[in-house]
């Protein structure tokens, strides 16, 4: 048996193998390689076709983009710096400090700490264009709302970030700001979870507690490093997805 006829034997094989991992009920037609291309993310990072109009600069300002490289810078480096920093009272400020004499250290702070407050500019400005543009309307209105969330994600991210140095400035920032959040309809002190207990509001499962401590820097910690850039990316996964989808928008 020559290479060619062991080639063709093992074809049906592999196209059995590769159907019973990736299974789906469309025939293999050309339509349905198109709709396949087009429903999927991956597959349809770029559309087909594009306004020229949405392309200028000075129309976008190429807002979204930037936030989104600053996004990946954070996320980069941040993980860089998981690597020498340990959430503990004994140990973040110090940890902070002493990111000074690593090799790079101070780069990689000043980087993610600069690419997290431009983006935090970057998301605004990106979110009063698409307002002043009209670009929200139909049939872009769910985008817009992923949007909102993503801001808000966005400064949440930065929030959480700023106890990590565990040193006065963050640490009397975060009570003011957790205080806010107690005074919050619904979730806070005077909502339903009043009815369970004074410390069941949504302050205390931020806090860990009644006050900032240990408890508070683990949760913030969990929260900056994992949970809302997780979310956070799923969701701009999901925005850039009906950008595409719903066409992109024009000047006025």
């Amino acid at each position: 048996m020559n290479q060619e006829q062991h080639d063709r034997e093992e074809l049906p094989l592999r196209r059995q193998l590769v159907r019973s991992v990736l299974r789906h009920g469309c025939d293999d037609t050309p339509q349905n390689r198109l709709q396949a291309v087009l429903s999927n993310l991956w597959l349809h990072l770029h559309p087909a076709r594009t306004r020229r109009e949405a392309l200028r600069f000075h129309f976008t300002l190429c807002a979204g983009g930037i936030s989104f490289l600053l996004f990946l810078v954070t996320v980069a480096t941040g993980a860089i710096l998981m690597f020498h920093y340990r959430p503990t009272p004994d140990h973040a400020h110090r940890d902070m400090l002493l990111l000074w004499q690593v090799p790079y250290g101070a780069l990689l702070r000043s980087l993610h700490r600069y690419a997290g407050d431009g983006m935090v500019i970057a998301v605004f400005v990106h979110m009063v264009r698409v307002l002043l543009t009209g670009s929200y309307k139909a049939p872009r209105e769910f985008n817009w709302v992923l949007g909102v969330v993503l801001l808000l994600l966005t400064l949440a991210i930065a929030f959480t970030g700023y106890l990590l140095p565990w040193d006065q400035k963050g640490y009397w920032a975060t009570t003011v700001a957790t205080n806010m959040v107690s005074a919050a309809p619904v979730v806070g002190a005077d909502g339903p979870a009043a009815l369970v207990g004074p410390d069941h509001d949504v302050r205390a499962a931020l806090l860990g507690g009644t006050s900032v401590g240990p408890p508070t820097l683990v949760r913030f910690y969990v929260l900056h490093c994992f949970v809302l850039p997780l979310v956070a990316g799923l969701l701009m996964a999901l925005h850039f997805w009906r950008v595409r989808k719903d066409g992109f928008s024009g000047p006025l």
